[in-house]
């Protein structure tokens, strides 16, 4: 069997840099041990896949070691695929996701705006192990859905900030995300979740869904912009609309080729 595979860097418009994330078309589903396995051999931060379904696509992230339940770098990849590869016509792509819902991706001339729920969060304990989880002291936590949020005096700190690896994966979370005012940028941040088998994802979409929120109602403001600071680096437009937030991204194509199993 031969499946075809796509190498997209998302949100960057310079190969190298920003998320790389593998993208394999399917016209129906493989076992989910297969789909597993693919995605470690990719041995990339994610891997998506997607099968046509009704008026747009079902979709599916695996990292290394497992399922997720929402990807952004890796749907932005799809979406790129989709439009620039695989001949699809419009500029308005649906997704479907078994944990996530219905994820829309707009086209609008070389940007892909994401179209993801946004995250509901609420202030936490500083506890050992959250101040214990980098060599930087957060001056405040939050807990979302998935992950914890620490933010930091500047952008300074999450640029020099090294995590501790051990201690974050046994959190009772995903991973947890750093975040701080940005200098050319509204905000800055990283995110590490070695217990999904990622260290620190270069640029992570569905981080900023915790991100935009927080940082909205610090700003006072709806439109925002944003670095991650990782060593690829990685440029978003965030936008909070409710209950939703909007990612806008560029992408970038690496490779393409084909699987044989």
């Amino acid at each position: 069997m031969k499946i075809k595979i796509y190498q997209v860097d998302a949100f960057t418009d310079e190969v190298f840099k920003g998320n790389p994330a593998a993208v394999c078309p399917l016209e129906e589903w493989l076992p989910e041990e297969t789909l597993q396995k693919i995605a470690a051999e990719n041995n990339l931060a994610e891997t998506a896949f997607y099968v046509p379904k009704e008026d747009g696509f079902e979709i599916r992230w695996f990292t290394p070691t497992v399922e997720v339940a929402l990807c952004g770098h890796a749907t932005l990849a799809s979406a790129f695929v989709l439009h620039h590869l695989e001949g699809f016509k419009g500029d308005l792509i649906h997704f479907y996701s078994l944990h996530s819902g219905t994820l829309t991706v707009e086209i609008k001339e070389s940007q892909f705006l994401l179209n993801f729920p946004a995250d509901q969060y609420s202030e936490t304990e500083t506890t050992d192990e959250l101040l214990n989880a980098t060599n930087k002291i957060p001056f405040a936590a939050f807990k979302g859905k998935t992950d914890y949020l620490l933010v930091f005096d500047n952008e300074e700190d999450v640029i020099l900030l090294q995590p501790n690896l051990e201690i974050i994966s046994n959190l009772d979370a995903r991973g947890i995300i750093v975040t701080a005012k940005g200098k050319d940028s509204d905000f800055v941040s990283r995110f590490f979740a070695p217990a999904v088998g990622v260290n620190e994802d270069p640029v992570c979409g569905s981080a900023h869904t915790t991100l935009t929120p927080y940082w909205a109602k610090v700003f006072q403001k709806n439109e925002l912009t944003a670095i991650q600071r990782s060593k690829r680096s990685g440029k978003l437009h965030c936008k909070l609309l409710n209950d939703r937030v909007e990612l806008g991204g560029n992408a970038v194509l690496y490779m393409e080729g084909h699987i044989s199993i």
